[in-house]
């Protein structure tokens, strides 16, 4: 039996067409026609050999073998990239200093990593930090780029990467028992001041007449989701970067107030960047974007 080779414009095209929403979007995005983005689809499924969509009313889902596809896909069209890059660019040399939030250790030192073995001339510096520090790093120029929250003015050039929910997040194994009957103060956990994510949730509980205490604090996003996790009290956070042993809370759990959406983003020291701060800003983009769409997949 012949190998089947999956083709990896139509790959493009899939992913492309889930990560935004509708093939439409994609065929628009990637410069395509919608006919011709609908002849790869088909094709994929003749490849295949099953079906990659199913009716759900009037909108399409993945079946079983469309997921499998998807996250393939994404691994082959990252590694095809890669390979382009590498070859393509063997010249790029030079030094970059970047910086991040540490709900995007999970999974961008991986992709650093596959930046530095694509460009082995570039030599990459990284940290974790929190926001006043990444932003005060990028002010003394001990930075080249830097990926925080938003919510600080500041010089320079910010591009937003998304814009995310802030969610209530408690314990997954130990449930808090806390009613919100305006006797006891909700326990907060939350990162020393100053914190974005703290100081919207303190004035949310504020205007919903709910009293608060900080109940526990720390420098590092593993000592939260320590302290959640052990049910001393709620934190807030986004769904990027969820700790093992903290779950998101449903809006409206224990009459809670909604809280708003906080934008991660990217920040330079001026939108015209060198040739390597452009190449690793648009791999980060790139990959914080894949992400948080294979989370919703």
């Amino acid at each position: 039996m012949r190998p089947v080779n999956l083709d990896l414009d139509a790959l493009r095209s899939f992913v492309t067409g889930m990560e935004v929403g509708s093939f439409a979007k994609a065929a628009s995005k990637l410069a395509r026609s919608t006919s011709a983005i609908s002849a790869q689809l088909k094709k994929l499924e003749a490849q295949a050999g099953t079906p990659l969509f199913k009716k759900a009313g009037r909108q399409l889902e993945l079946t079983d073998a469309g997921e499998v596809l998807l996250g393939y896909s994404r691994k082959l069209l990252s590694l095809n990239d890669e390979t382009v890059a590498a070859v393509a660019e063997l010249k790029l040399k030079g030094w970059v200093r970047l910086g991040l939030q540490e709900d995007l250790g999970g999974f961008l030192p991986q992709v650093l990593g596959r930046f530095m073995r694509a460009h082995p001339n570039v030599q990459v510096e990284a940290c974790i930090a929190r926001n006043a520090d990444l932003l005060s790093r990028l002010d003394k120029g001990s930075l080249d780029l830097a990926v925080a929250w938003d919510g600080v003015d500041r010089a320079g050039y910010r591009e937003t990467v998304a814009e995310l929910p802030m969610s209530w997040i408690g314990s997954s194994q130990h449930p808090l028992a806390w009613r919100p009957d305006g006797q006891v103060p909700l326990p907060i956990i939350a990162f020393d001041a100053p914190c974005p994510f703290f100081a919207l949730a303190t004035e949310a509980l504020d205007r919903a007449g709910l009293p608060w205490r900080l109940a526990f604090t720390s420098a590092s996003l593993s000592g939260l989701a320590a302290a959640t996790e052990a049910g001393l009290g709620y934190t807030i956070r986004t769904r990027l970067g969820l700790q093992r042993g903290t779950e998101l809370l449903p809006v409206g759990r224990q009459n809670l107030p909604r809280l708003p959406s906080i934008a991660l983003t990217l920040h330079r020291p001026e939108a015209i960047a060198d040739p390597v701060t452009e190449k690793l800003s648009a791999i980060v983009l790139q990959a914080i974007r894949s992400e948080l769409a294979a989370g919703q997949a």
